[in-house]
């Protein structure tokens, strides 16, 4: 029988999710929102069965587990209450507002005995699988250090809305943009970190200019108190390093998606770049390797197939796959929570102006 799912949440990423899921063999039958205007549009769209206005409501059917697609406040309470209710949770990024909250979801379930994995969607991407497998295969070696970048020069989401306001989304870019950051960490072998140095920057953050074409409606009156940029370094206890810069607003060239690493054998990238920010269908794809071969360099361009989703419908496939027994899954909560503690360090070296240990 088909793993069935229901979605809490109508917004943008919900396509990905159903898409995702009906792909790895799941039945998505319900949907729930407190827009319910938004969540029986969904659900027409999609010709999905059950539309609620009640969490708690949908949860108390039989369904198998659900997906958390709400702003990032409610991530942890949403999550800790479907896995209480005997649910598996498939929750959008970030995982939580802090890590504490991570622990927290990481306690639920374990007392649920249910999969709690988060949407980290470029591990899904072709380029991130086809990399792994070199880094498996031992032709990259121990990577030693890596750069992490999601840059955009307009890019803000919208002015006063839920993505602005830190109450509701616990910061900018930061936490937004973490995609490369965890990509990075993740080719690296998933060390502990042990220690962050950044700062954070708020130039542009409420300058009109430089809204992005992504994001949710202006709203009047709203809180902007968020930053734009952030810059950093995290040493790991393997004393592999890993820079980084994050950015929904900032004075680059064009919008920057990207992995490179150096390994004692050999280098690599992984690169989205944009002619207009946030817009897919100007992006120009890279997977490179780097190495020396008889004393002459080598650059090995690799060949895939297009993913403009960047992972996100395999991610969504693979939670299926995984609770079903199917897969191996992409992420752990312990990994979440090594992220989390990681952007909680940002913000705490940015505010003391020194290196902060985890």
């Amino acid at each position: 029988m088909a793993t069935k799912i229901g979605i809490i949440g109508a917004g943008g990423m919900v396509r990905y999710h159903i898409d995702g899921f009906r792909k790895g063999g799941a039945e998505v039958v319900a949907i729930a929102d407190v827009n319910v205007e938004a969540a029986q549009s969904a659900a027409d769209a999609n010709q999905i069965e059950h539309v609620y206005g009640d969490v708690a409501e949908m949860l108390r059917t039989d369904i198998d587990a659900v997906s958390v697609i709400v702003p990032n406040k409610y991530h942890a309470p949403i999550a800790i209450g479907a896995l209480g209710a005997g649910k598996h949770v498939f929750c959008e990024k970030p995982p939580a507002l802090s890590a504490g909250e991570v622990r927290h979801m990481i306690e639920a379930r374990d007392q649920a005995g249910k999969h709690l994995m988060f949407n980290f969607n470029n591990r899904a991407r072709p380029e991130s699988r086809e990399m792994v497998k070199l880094i498996q295969s031992g032709v990259v070696g121990r990577i030693n250090s890596a750069q992490a970048k999601w840059i955009r020069r307009t890019g803000i989401p919208g002015f006063g809305g839920w993505f602005t306001t830190k109450a509701l989304s616990g910061g900018g870019p930061v936490i937004d943009l973490l995609h490369m950051m965890d990509l990075a960490i993740y080719l690296m072998g998933n060390p502990t970190p042990t220690y962050v140095l950044a700062n954070t920057f708020d130039d542009h953050i409420t300058l009109k200019e430089f809204k992005g074409p992504w994001g949710i409606p202006d709203r009047e009156g709203g809180t902007t108190d968020v930053e734009s940029a952030a810059h950093g370094f995290v040493r790991f206890d393997t004393g592999q390093v890993l820079s980084f810069q994050m950015s929904w607003a900032e004075m680059v060239k064009r919008e920057e998606v990207s992995v490179v690493f150096q390994g004692v054998r050999a280098g690599g990238k992984i690169e989205r770049l944009f002619g207009t920010d946030g817009l897919d269908d100007t992006a120009i794809d890279r997977c490179e390797l780097y190495t020396q071969e008889n004393g002459e360099r080598v650059d090995r361009s690799i060949s895939l197939e297009p993913c403009e989703d960047m992972g996100r419908i395999a991610s969504a496939a693979n939670f299926v796959e995984t609770i079903e027994g199917r897969a191996e899954p992409l992420n752990t909560p312990e990994q979440g929570l090594a992220l989390m503690q990681i952007i909680d360090a940002i913000y705490a070296s940015a505010t003391s102006g020194k290196p902060v240990a985890i």
